[in-house]
């Protein structure tokens, strides 16, 4: 019988991929934080602007307020994106919506503000999918259910990652159809475990796919590893044609980089 990650795994890739590729290299391209490369990151900017590029696939950081609504931000501190001192997820989202988020990138960005997490699922469309890093622990997982409930999309267009490994477990069991995948540094940190235990810890927990570091040297053999054992395999963050067409080879399921278009480009160039 075959396990019911596999299944699942195999049920989101038909829905998105219901026609023979149009491009010459066949792997899914995420957008890192969005558009990230040309727009501020993790903001609908850059959400929007990765559509408009054509990507398969768009990846954000999420994290909850003190009020408890679940906003997008990568940063543990505001500083970086928002200019001002503060730990976001101390404040609820009605401060965390008057930062201006958009003008530490460019003067045409000012004025962007931190969305919702429900925004940007909105703006998913038909045959496209969001990669929900969680940057919290578990305790995010109820509202994230109604979020994503309330969002009405199916559940193929919604994929969980996350490098917590009880926020990876809680949200599969809790939303059972969609896929999880477990991020690690593996190879590019001496603190990682082995590849055996990554595969072990993520069958143990019913995930779906494992997402590591694209720069850490994961060679073709422990790739068939992970897909021997019924799991997708993602890589962060590749900005460079030569890295990814390695990947590609070695047989990657998906490549999120900040920049999606150039990176297609380069990839579906003869």
């Amino acid at each position: 019988m075959i396990p019911a990650r596999i299944l699942l795994l195999l049920f989101g890739i038909v829905i998105l991929h219901p026609q023979p590729s149009a491009y010459a290299v066949d792997v899914e391209i995420i957008a890192h934080r969005g558009a990230s490369y040309l727009a501020p990151e993790n903001t609908m900017a850059s959400v929007r602007l990765a559509w408009e590029l054509k990507a398969d696939a768009v990846e954000i950081d999420v994290m909850l307020s003190r009020d408890g609504q679940i906003f997008l931000f990568h940063d543990k501190e505001l500083k970086r994106l928002a200019g001002v001192a503060g730990i976001p997820s101390e404040l609820t989202f009605t401060e965390l919506r008057r930062l201006d988020v958009g003008k530490w990138k460019s003067a045409k960005f000012a004025g962007e503000r931190i969305p919702l997490l429900s925004e940007a699922l909105a703006s998913i469309p038909e045959g496209k999918r969001m990669f929900v890093e969680l940057k919290t622990g578990s305790e995010i997982v109820p509202e994230l259910k109604r979020v994503v409930t309330a969002a009405g999309k199916q559940p193929a267009q919604i994929v969980f990652i996350s490098f917590d490994y009880a926020a990876c477990v809680r949200a599969k069991k809790e939303m059972p159809k969609h896929v999880v995948a477990y991020i690690s540094r593996y190879k590019r940190s001496t603190d990682t475990p082995a590849l055996e235990s990554l595969i072990k810890r993520s069958t143990a927990g019913n995930l779906d796919a494992l997402d590591l570091d694209g720069n850490g040297g994961v060679s073709a053999k422990e790739a068939k590893q992970m897909k021997a054992a019924g799991l997708g395999y993602y890589v962060w963050t590749i900005n460079d044609p030569k890295r990814a067409t390695q990947l590609i080879k070695d047989g990657v399921d998906g490549i999120t980089t900040d920049r999606p278009d150039w990176l297609r480009r380069q990839l579906d160039r003869p």
